[in-house]
């Protein structure tokens, strides 16, 4: 059976934990994403949350990784951190409209994280589902919604977000609703559980773990051991998976990626 391409990575590229745990030591910090591009396949970039960036960063990001990466951009605070979501249009239209595009086909999804207070308001997420493009200058886009409130455990949004094809992230988390639904024809996965005692962030067994679920998205398949929220079963068919280690124990995130991705390579 065919598989959809897999997509393992970390938070930036930046984090000085990882000189000389990740990164070679005296490795210059202008070659930390393309050491990261050799290393792994993809990466979250969190600035686009905080700032604005110019079309020729992102260019030169492009250039700097190999084909086949990715990256996932975490959309601006601006967008999300708000009363009303459905009133997010013009902040939207400023986020997707600072030249990400430039990626070309390294632009994997983007992120909208919602904030933990923010809960589930049917006629808001529906109108802020409808501010989302499907397209910014002639590229497909790629949506992924985070929610962290538990209000969002609730059928009438995995369906909605079903029939808008929009991702809902599956977040390991300790303190964040976990809502494994599929509802894209992608996945975008965020492993937030790493412990620093653990040299590569999470022991074999949940390593092995995390391979055998992403391995199953990738191919279409239910993925055994979560309690689906929506009341239909999730379309079929290969997917894309974007994966990446966050948060947790920042500094083993590196060992983490690599060592999930020398499972599933």
């Amino acid at each position: 059976m065919a598989a959809g391409s897999i997509h393992i990575g970390i938070g930036g590229w930046d984090f000085d934990p990882w000189r000389g745990t990740f990164f070679p030591a005296g490795l210059a910090k202008t070659k930390q994403l393309a050491y990261v591009g050799e290393q792994l396949t993809g990466t979250e970039v969190n600035a686009t949350y905080y700032s604005t960036q110019k079309p020729e960063t992102f260019a030169r990001w492009a250039q700097t990784v190999p084909d086949g990466f990715r990256f996932a951009l975490k959309a601006s605070r601006f967008c999300t951190n708000r009363r009303d979501l459905g009133e997010a249009g013009e902040s939207i239209a400023r986020f997707c409209g600072q030249g990400f595009t430039q990626l070309g086909d390294r632009l994997g999804p983007i992120l909208w994280q919602f904030a933990p207070t923010k809960k589930f308001d049917p006629d808001e997420i529906r109108a802020f589902l409808a501010l989302l493009p499907a397209r910014q200058d002639g590229i497909a886009l790629r949506h992924a919604i985070e929610p962290r409130n538990e209000s969002f455990r609730n059928p009438g949004f995995v369906a909605m977000m079903r029939a808008a094809k929009v991702a809902i992230v599956f977040a390991d988390h300790a303190e964040y609703p976990l809502i494994p639904d599929v509802a894209a024809d992608f996945v975008y996965a965020r492993f937030m559980q790493a412990r620093e005692e653990e040299p590569t962030g999470y022991d074999a067994a949940g390593l092995d773990r995390w391979a055998a679920t992403v391995r199953g998205w990738a191919a279409g398949r239910p993925v055994d051991g979560y309690d689906e929220v929506g009341d239909q079963p999730a379309p079929g068919g290969a997917r894309d998976v974007f994966a990446f280690m966050i948060n947790g124990a920042k500094v083993r995130a590196p060992a983490a990626a690599q060592a999930l991705l020398a499972r599933i390579s």
